[in-house]
């Protein structure tokens, strides 16, 4: 049996999956995608995890597509058909995701890093949207690409293929923030400590409100919104948070520390 590429670890309420395939650069072949799957739905799946982080070992956070994987193979066999799960997941993952990279990512990895809610790296890192250089087009990460984008960007990135580093990658919406390799495990630290915070029922429609098309004037949703809101309000978890408030101590769905 091979050994794992993708492990999993939960700790004091974050769930920790770490992509462990340095051999091919974290390259995106059929066990990892089908470990980094299993593992996206247990942490999602498990009442005890409040944040999930998605990390690497190795120099490169993800190089993409295996290629040699690809290479050969037909349209309906080709590994890129599963890759819209994956994303979907961490997409539409009702615990927060950070994603916490200490090298570069390339192609699908951008994709990876897009779907998630947080998004942190340290200065060296860098990106590319490499497709179109080797003929290919980057149709499927896109979809959760460009939401985050700004246009002239991702033009100009798409288009070219060009190489940007972290401080472009926050400058244009890729990415939170970009720190010093020795300030990346606090800086995600503080991340997960302040979306611990969130009350899980609460996290989740705020995620699934983020995701919802603007309406084209407040009025069109403030019936819908104002429902969703009272409804918060009178719900447990809710009066939970204005009690814990209102005595000065910390909600119940706080991991203890």
């Amino acid at each position: 049996m091979a050994d794992e590429l993708v492990h999993y670890d939960v700790v004091g309420g974050t769930a920790t999956i770490t992509l462990d395939s340095p051999h091919n650069r974290n390259a995106l072949s059929a066990q990892l995608r089908r470990e980094l799957s299993e593992s996206l739905d247990k942490a999602q799946a498990d009442d005890a995890v409040r944040v999930i982080v998605l990390t690497h070992t190795g120099p490169v956070f993800c190089a993409g597509m295996d290629l040699k994987e690809a290479r050969g193979a037909g349209a309906g066999d080709q590994g890129v058909n599963e890759f819209p799960k994956i994303l979907e997941q961490l997409w539409t993952s009702p615990k927060p995701v950070v994603a916490k990279l200490a090298g570069p990512a390339r192609a699908g990895g951008i994709g990876m890093v897009a779907a998630t809610d947080i998004a942190v790296a340290v200065h060296e890192a860098t990106f590319a949207f490499s497709e179109v250089r080797i003929g290919v087009v980057p149709a499927v990460i896109s979809l959760t690409v460009l939401p985050r984008l700004n246009a002239r960007a991702a033009h100009e990135l798409f288009l070219t293929g060009d190489t940007f580093d972290a401080k472009r990658a926050v400058e244009i919406g890729l990415l939170n923030s970009s720190v010093s390799a020795d300030e990346l495990d606090s800086e995600v630290a503080r991340y997960v400590k302040a979306l611990a915070l969130g009350g899980p029922k609460a996290l989740a429609a705020t995620k699934d409100l983020l995701s919802k098309p603007r309406p084209a004037t407040p009025g069109e949703d403030f019936e819908a919104m104002n429902k969703l809101s009272a409804g918060f309000f009178a719900s447990e978890e809710g009066q939970e948070g204005i009690t814990a408030f209102a005595q000065k101590r910390k909600p119940n769905w706080v991991p203890e520390s």
